[in-house]
């Protein structure tokens, strides 16, 4: 059977939970034809420019404008992640999937322009919430542009104006991203909480015999340094906070687009636990929209 298990076990009765039975496709079902080369990718060689140096020999790129590091390829949408299936292939792998639900939202809430604004952006708002849980500032914020007021809100920057979008304007995802595109997923990973250097960092512990007094610290942190003594250098391998940090998941394959049962079937993990909202925006290809 294509799917190994129900996913709607590993929800702990989150929101999502009334998603995943209707995110799960009828039985048989394999990927269509037109994904099978992506969730199969061959490694393939594209020319790629040389970047220019200085006299100093560091990299620089043409940035269009101060922050185009952030910019996006296109426009994206938020979701909610449901939970983790495999999907069996025709030739007979087993794929880990992630299902996401598409909850009530991704609304434009908001639309800036370089002639205005200076920037190109467009913002999204993702489940409304009631007028009375929030605050006057934002309700005149959403009135603007004529929706609900919204959960999460998340901007999109852009490299160039978006014309053929209205403050709103309900955005399908499933059209926005069909069955085959590469995707980047962005959400808050799962919090560990304060974890050793052992588990944090992957380090190797000590004897636990012998006599030994380090069985699972991290060791010499260094020594002294010039000047009036030593210090801890930044970014030194130490125990503290594992987890729960923003990342990315770049050029994540989408195995299905379900408009009906308002899902997308995702090729592998992607970061956060069920429940947890997701970015999805179109991934960068060099050639095509970047």
């Amino acid at each position: 059977m294509p799917w190994s298990r129900d996913v709607s076990s590993s929800c702990n009765g989150s929101k999502a939970c009334s998603f995943v039975a209707a995110a799960l496709p009828p039985l048989p079902w394999w990927p269509s034809e037109q994904c099978s080369s992506f969730l199969f990718p061959q490694v393939a060689h594209r020319p790629s420019a040389r970047p220019q140096r200085t006299q100093c020999g560091r990299v620089i790129q043409a940035l269009a404008s101060t922050g185009a590091q952030s910019q996006k390829a296109g426009l994206g949408v938020m979701a909610t992640k449901a939970g983790m299936t495999t999907v069996f292939t025709p030739e007979g792998l087993a794929l880990p999937c992630t299902v996401v639900a598409l909850e009530e939202g991704n609304q434009v809430t908001q639309i800036k322009t370089k002639e205005k604004d200076g920037i190109s952006s467009v913002q999204i708002g993702y489940q409304p919430l009631k007028d009375k849980n929030v605050k006057k500032p934002m309700r005149g914020h959403y009135a603007k542009s004529g929706v609900k007021p919204m959960r999460h809100a998340v901007e999109f920057r852009l490299a160039a104006d978006v014309e053929d979008i209205e403050l709103g304007q309900q955005l399908d995802a499933c059209s926005l991203f069909p069955e085959g595109t590469l995707v980047d997923v962005r959400g808050k990973t799962v919090g560990k909480g304060f974890a050793g250097s052992i588990k944090r960092w992957g380090m190797a512990r000590g004897l636990m015999s012998h006599g030994s007094k380090s069985h699972r610290q991290h060791g010499s942190i260094g020594g002294g340094h010039a000047g009036e003594g030593g210090r801890v250098l930044p970014g030194l391998h130490m125990a503290g906070q594992m987890g729960n940090k923003n990342r990315t998941v770049k050029k994540v394959a989408v195995v299905r687009a379900d408009a009906e049962r308002g899902a997308l079937v995702l090729k592998g993990s992607i970061p956060g636990k069920p429940g947890n909202v997701v970015t999805i925006t179109p991934s960068k290809i060099v050639g095509v929209n970047c």
